[in-house]
């Protein structure tokens, strides 16, 4: 058996186990262990507790048997901040059809502070290069960094002078 099936076999048992001690119905498991499969990519890198406990928690929401995440949790061992980050990105992702790719992180930013296309272009670039050290990490801060260090490269450092008008102003 490869990583990605044993990953899978473990969520699955963990899916089983915490649908038993909340009572939740088989169809409900049924749903999480096909949204694992489906979004896999997305939830792969949790620990499986976090994974199990967050398809649930969003399959019992899409089934119109919502409860609190609280239930869920006194069955694991999963730390809720993680869940909820886990259950966000899967929202996010079934949202959207698909994962929102660095770019799409980048040229949200760039748009909201007017930078131009080329620094937009070598943030992407560099962030294309380093993809593996961001891995889990949170891409708005990644698109954020980029794109500072970017427009560093391109523009050079921020004077630390201020402008001329505050400059006649302290005479």
């Amino acid at each position: 058996m490869h990583g990605r099936e044993r990953r899978l076999v473990k969520i699955g048992g963990e899916i089983r186990r915490v649908k038993g001690c909340t009572g939740l119905p088989q169809s409900v498991a049924e749903e999480a262990e096909a949204l694992v499969k489906k979004y896999f990519d997305v939830v792969g890198g949790f620990p499986a507790e976090v994974v199990a406990v967050a398809v649930l928690w969003t399959a019992a929401k899409a089934a119109g048997a919502p409860r609190p995440l609280e239930d869920f949790l006194k069955c694991s061992k999963a730390e809720e901040r993680r869940v909820r980050r886990v259950a966000w990105r899967l929202k996010e992702v079934m949202r959207l059809g698909r994962r929102p790719s660095v770019e799409d992180y980048v040229k949200t930013l760039a748009a909201r502070v007017n930078l131009p296309a080329s620094i937009v272009k070598a943030a992407v670039e560099l962030l294309e290069r380093n993809r593996r050290v961001l891995a889990g990490k949170n891409p708005w801060v990644s698109a954020a960094v980029a794109l500072w260090l970017a427009s560093f490269k391109k523009l050079g450092p921020l004077s630390s002078r201020p402008p001329r008008l505050f400059q006649a102003w302290r005479r």
